[in-house]
């Protein structure tokens, strides 16, 4: 089991590598691109974090090795921003320009659709994951929240937003209120994704 468990991680990790690469490409075919804003989304950076996520965890699997904390708590995380960018994007996102920055469809459909969904079947169904102790849920909001302070900050300065809600032309009270919502989303994904760790479906 721990081989399928692995073979599945290096699948979904490779796709998205090839994803993200088709899409740079495509983007930089049609226009000279600024890797920061590319790079800024969080959709990109989400499945950038689940890449390395299944990666290192198919690493460890392979090598017969127990997967380090650090492993766990990333595919935690992994798992927690994917399924967010599933939805968000799904229900408010799907068909807008966001500067063009998703315009290659099998691309788009790999880092918006394929890879959410994989992501939380993956964290639910897999059981080669320990308890997670509900008092570090903490740990699942040090990305988000980073994130947000830079896409602020550069809201402020260049006026480069990655997504039309958190732009600072709505008023700082509007992007502060997606903030926290965003927050709250998060952790509330994370209790769910800690709490699933008591549950073992597919044991390795």
């Amino acid at each position: 089991m721990k081989n399928l468990f692995a073979a599945l991680r290096i699948l979904a990790g490779g796709a998205i590598v090839v994803a993200i690469v088709g899409q740079f490409l495509k983007s930089s075919s049609l226009t000279t691109i600024n890797p920061f804003n590319f790079f800024g989304f969080f959709t990109i950076q989400s499945n950038i974090i689940a890449a390395i996520a299944f990666l290192a965890s198919a690493y460890f699997l392979l090598r017969g090795i127990t997967q380090p904390q650090w492993v766990i708590y990333l595919r935690a995380l992994a798992a927690v921003v994917m399924v967010i960018v599933g939805i968000v994007y799904n229900t408010l996102l799907a068909g807008q320009d966001l500067a063009g920055s998703f315009n290659l469809q099998w691309s788009n459909d790999i880092l918006h659709i394929i890879i959410p969904i994989y992501a939380g079947l993956d964290w639910i169904l897999f059981g080669d994951k320990p308890k997670l102790p509900f008092a570090k849920l903490w740990l699942m909001l040090i990305y988000p929240v980073v994130w947000l302070v830079v896409v602020v900050i550069r809201g402020a300065t260049d006026g480069w937003v990655p997504y039309p809600f958190l732009d600072p032309a709505n008023g700082y009270g509007t992007v502060a209120l997606y903030a926290l919502a965003i927050a709250a989303i998060t952790i509330l994904f994370a209790y769910g994704a800690y709490a699933l760790t008591r549950v073992k479906i597919l044991t390795a």
